[in-house]
């Protein structure tokens, strides 16, 4: 396990103290077929008020990283956790059970891609948010409803006071992703991770959601992971991105950088399928070759390597590691684990 300093490209780009530390992840599943190594090697670092979007493929590990950042995953039968996430400087993982779950609500809250796998049906909106503000900050009956209804109206939902006397079934998914949010943010935790926040929203909610999560996060100076599949969710939006592939990282670095030169074939290949205004209709976009590896028996050497048009005998049997960079055009520079980065040979040229 890691247990030197993580890299400077790593480090908070704000220049305040990291409020998150995450050094060498490794979650792994056990199952009947064998050990599934969702999560394998990650390391990353985030400070107050800054946003890292992680973004992937289906399957590559994104949402197990955040839930064992969060210490939803850990040790116990079936699943070994591994590495340190330190946040506010207490180790989540080695905190006893109860311990955990304090820091739940008040220190670290998610957003979970389904609201409806968030809110009891049978329990009324206003409900679940009063039994977080009461269990956390001690409030009673009625100030409780007060803060209820106030969170809703902070999140933009129209008649606070009679939407808290309904059912989930009876909002929109729109509205309901706001109530979720609400609960994540009624004791104004520190960390907030937002785990594809969007899902099965039309494009116009699509942005609502994301413009207001982005709004408190500057208005209350939170630091906030952002998981995505989709770029467009994450470009704009956040201060760094780590691309994720088959469990590891493949590319950390800032946004911009990520977006205008990607340095890994995969990133590169993500942004070029995105469709684009500016191309004339029925363009076909190009695609990534193949499936992503088995995790169960992922492939030798570098796992991006059956799919990469450039993969040398190299990338078939040396794995690659997270490597810095540096470059007129990245602001902050930025890692990537490829034997044959893009643009490395215009660099070293000139």
């Amino acid at each position: 396990m890691t247990t030197g300093p993580l890299p400077q490209a790593i480090e908070p780009t704000t220049g305040a103290p990291a409020l998150l530390t995450a050094t060498d992840i490794r979650t792994v599943f056990h199952t009947s077929r064998g050990p599934v190594r969702a999560v394998d090697g990650v390391s990353l670092s985030l400070s107050e008020g800054e946003t890292l979007g992680i973004v992937g493929e289906s399957g590559s590990g994104k949402s197990v990283l955040g839930r064992t950042l969060m210490g939803l995953i850990t040790d116990g039968p079936g699943t070994t956790v591994s590495g340190t996430v330190l946040l506010g400087g207490r180790d989540v993982h080695a905190l006893s059970p109860a311990l955990r779950r304090s820091l739940w609500g008040t220190e670290v809250a998610m957003v979970f891609q389904d609201p409806m796998t968030s809110l009891n049906p049978v329990k009324k909106v206003g409900a679940h948010l009063s039994e977080s503000v009461r269990l956390h900050q001690g409030l009673n009956r009625a100030k409780a409803r007060e803060r209820t209804v106030d969170l809703l109206r902070q999140v933009g939902i129209p008649e606070p006071s009679r939407r808290a006397r309904q059912y989930p079934h009876e909002l929109s998914g729109g509205m309901r992703q706001r109530v979720v949010i609400a609960m994540a943010l009624a004791c104004e935790p520190r960390l907030l991770i937002a785990d594809e926040p969007t899902t099965a929203l039309d494009v116009t909610v699509q942005k609502q959601i994301l413009d207001l999560l982005q709004s408190l996060a500057r208005d209350l100076r939170m630091a906030t992971v952002l998981i995505s599949h989709d770029l467009a969710t994450v470009a704009g939006r956040t201060d760094r991105v780590a691309v994720m592939y088959s469990g590891s990282l493949v590319e950390y670095a800032p946004s911009a950088s990520v977006f205008d030169r990607p340095r890994h074939p995969y990133s590169s290949a993500l942004i070029a399928s995105v469709p684009r205004l500016d191309l004339p209709p029925h363009t076909l976009l190009p695609t990534i070759e193949g499936r992503p590896p088995n995790l169960l028996n992922p492939p030798p050497g570098c796992r991006f390597s059956p799919r990469c048009g450039t993969a040398t005998d190299r990338c078939t049997t040396e794995s690659p590691q997270l490597a810095g960079y540096a470059g007129e055009r990245d602001s902050g520079g930025g890692l990537v684990a490829c034997h044959h980065p893009l643009g490395a040979a215009e660099e070293t040229a000139v």
